[in-house]
């Protein structure tokens, strides 16, 4: 006879395994420059990362009091535990439910000088379309966006829509910051900061890729 396991035991048991697999990976980093700069303007920032690269790099930001949206359903769940064993601050919400109010949590943290990451494509996808809440909350709070990805050999690919990135126990991860860039008043202001981050994300992946 098979015994389901609780939600609540997987969230108990993963975060914990998922650290200790974590502490096994190599890094390296990509334009780290960029990131610094956008750390030296007085402007806080909102880092833009795609959906599946999210377990590496929350681990990298690890225990710099950065605040992340994190969905409100059960896998959001799931990050949530390990973010928040990270030294990171929770943002409830997504594009798919409570998109109003992590907006706004967003552009609060934003306002005290906090740090928010945020992945346009979660929590459901599409895989890599890039939504516009990350740009509009960087709006409203004159804030920065710094594009943030990373990849990792050798990994594990999840089934999920995102195709979640898992790097393997000492995989070497190499982290790429795109330069920062603040959004203009308006609603045209939002479409091109969306398509720019867009074509940021993509040119940040094919510098990456070429190391």
């Amino acid at each position: 006879m098979r015994f389901p396991v609780p939600p609540v035991m997987v969230r108990l048991i993963a975060a914990p395994l998922l650290r200790s697999l974590s502490r096994s990976w190599r890094f390296r980093t990509v334009g780290e420059e960029r990131w610094k700069a956008a750390v030296a303007d007085p402007r806080p920032f909102v880092f833009v990362l795609w959906h599946e690269s999210i377990l590496p790099l929350l681990w990298w930001h690890r225990d710099q009091g950065i605040a992340v949206v994190v969905s409100q359903g059960r896998e959001g769940k799931y990050v949530g535990d390990y973010a928040s064993r990270l030294g990171y601050r929770l943002i409830p919400g997504s594009s798919s439910r409570g998109g109003p109010r992590a907006l706004l949590g967003a552009v609060r943290m934003l306002e005290e000088g906090a740090t928010v990451a945020i992945t346009p494509d979660g929590p459901k996808g599409p895989r890599r379309e890039m939504k516009p809440g990350a740009v509009q909350a960087a709006q409203r709070a004159g804030a920065q966006l710094v594009p943030l990805h990373a990849v990792a050999r050798p990994a594990w690919r999840a089934g999920s829509w995102d195709r979640l990135t898992i790097p393997k126990p000492r995989a070497e991860v190499v982290v790429g910051y795109g330069e920062p860039f603040v959004v203009g008043a308006g609603d045209d202001a939002v479409l091109e900061g969306v398509d720019r981050c867009r074509v940021a994300m993509a040119t940040l992946e094919e510098e990456i890729l070429t190391l």
